[in-house]
């Protein structure tokens, strides 16, 4: 094939990188919701500063089209290409190598910052809860991932039933903060307090869209929370019982769960009485803010450990797909090969976690000693996740593009699932991926983080070209590919 070449390989390199099959419908439900959760619990309410509740509300909903589309292509991709690589696969076999490459690193971006960014945020609520000093901050991240990438290490199953556990108790704490927030909460004077131009409307009962639709459209970054790492799911393919049914109500099962939880919690916790959506849009900690309205100061730090239980889910489950995202790319030759020997006893690819957390970790460290703890937190809990989210809309491009191209170009694949959707739903991921990019890039806290992605390309972009691409294997990512490539 031009522009890259093979290397040969004999089947003790695939029997030093197995997987284990364990995961059904129910597992990889809760590896979606998980991955997403945390969401749910803080990040997507500054949209309220920025469109107010109706503006919000409108970008909720042009987000969830975008999700639908998106998990709905990739519910037809998944069990037509059940591979580990997930979008690096779907683009492969679309686009050819230097596509998979490309779109594999978009989600690599996202896969290696966001835990790290999470475990910045569980760091922050650990301080507070437990006292220690802030400079000793780092500590907790270090012990962060040195418990969940060990979770993760010993055994598919041990990983899985954490995940489960964790996703079923952080939706627990939401549903306890609807029911509690239902009767004590006023629509009118909370949740539409913001009046044009964003000031406070102490009486509530303001406008609907108070910064119009241009407001609702610059909330469209923040709504993004309420979704992102769905997407995650197909990279559990090759550790799915039956990936070709399963995937596709796994899928569909968490977006539909999350759905229901997006609109629920952006209902109910600017409406709760001593909230309102002016508040809720500055601040860290939204769901707590509902929570001591509603019970009270006293119980402070119980409510700071619910807020930890829902990062923890994202933060676990997302380690997982950094791992296999990993994993998948180094298999393959795209990445050096040595990151996708997987444990002897467990099955696991724990030299590509491992790396991942690595990078990650390091990542912080530098930013947190070089910067200082005030500019190095900000940066790490703003520009860097900032970068995951601009990783995220660029993989989601990709794949709506490989969706289209394998219906145009593959249309003899075997699809155990069909999208109802079909192209205009893929299209509409398209669209509205873009259009949310340009709304990051009009605001200029995340414009910040188009630099830092910029090299992260730049680097591993070098690496593929100078060395990766002359030295590929013919993974099941990449045979799949040639083989249909060929018909």
């Amino acid at each position: 094939m031009a522009g890259v070449k093979y290397a040969t390989r004999d089947q003790s390199y695939f029997e030093k990188r197995g997987l284990a099959r364990y995961a059904n419908v129910t597992h990889l439900w809760a590896l979606g919701v998980g991955a997403v959760i945390s969401g749910h619990f803080s990040g997507w309410n500054f949209g309220l500063a920025s469109g107010g509740w109706g503006g919000m509300l409108i970008a909720t909903i042009i987000i969830g089209i975008m999700y639908l589309g998106l998990t709905f292509s990739i519910a037809e991709m998944s069990p037509a290409l059940p591979h580990t690589g997930a979008a690096y696969s779907f683009a492969r076999t679309s686009m050819g190598p230097w596509g998979g490459f490309l779109t594999g690193l978009a989600e690599n971006v996202e896969y290696v910052l966001t835990p790290a960014v999470i475990v910045f945020f569980i760091g922050s609520y650990l301080t507070g809860i437990f006292e220690t000093p802030p400079e000793w901050q780092p500590l907790w991240w270090i012990a962060g991932y040195v418990v969940f990438l060990a979770l993760n290490i010993f055994g598919v199953a041990l990983s899985f039933r954490v995940t489960l556990v964790v996703t079923i108790l952080a939706l627990a704490c939401l549903v306890v903060f609807w029911i509690a927030a239902i009767p004590n909460m006023n629509f009118n004077l909370w949740a539409l307090n913001i009046g044009e131009g964003g000031v406070l409307l102490p009486e509530g009962n303001g406008p609907f869209l108070p910064n119009g639709i241009g407001g609702a459209l610059a909330a469209l970054p923040f709504a993004v929370w309420l979704f992102l790492a769905i997407e995650q799911l197909p990279l559990a393919a090759e550790e799915s019982m039956d990936p070709k049914k399963d995937m596709p109500r796994g899928i569909i099962a968490g977006i539909c769960t999350l759905l229901i939880s997006a609109f629920m919690i952006l209902w109910l916790n600017p409406s709760v009485n001593g909230v309102g959506s002016f508040a809720l849009g500055k601040s860290a900690e939204p769901l707590l803010d509902g929570f001591r309205a509603i019970f009270g100061n006293d119980i402070a730090k119980v409510l700071a450990l619910v807020a930890v239980i829902g990062l923890i889910a994202s933060f676990h489950t997302i380690i997982y797909a950094q791992g296999r995202q990993i994993f998948s790319l180094s298999r393959a030759g795209y990445f050096p090969t040595f990151l996708s020997v997987t444990h002897g006893t467990h099955k696991t690819p724990y030299v590509a976690m491992i790396g991942g957390a690595l990078l990650g970790l390091a990542v912080m460290l530098v930013l947190w000693f070089y910067l200082g703890s005030a500019a190095g937190g900000a940066i790490i809990g703003g520009t860097l996740l900032n970068m995951a989210v601009f990783g995220a809309m660029l993989s989601y491009i990709a794949q709506g593009i490989s969706f289209i191209l394998l219906r145009r170009n593959q249309p003899n694949i075997e699809r155990p699932y069909i999208s109802p959707f079909g192209v205009i739903g893929a299209g509409l991921t398209i669209v509205i991926a873009v259009v949310t990019l340009f709304y990051q890039l009009s605001d200029p806290i995340y414009r910040q983080g188009i630099l830092g992605v910029a090299i992260w390309f730049a680097v591993f972009t070098a690496y593929f070209a100078l060395v990766g691409r002359n030295k590929l294997i013919l993974s099941p990512e990449e045979e799949f590919a040639m083989e249909h490539q060929a018909k």
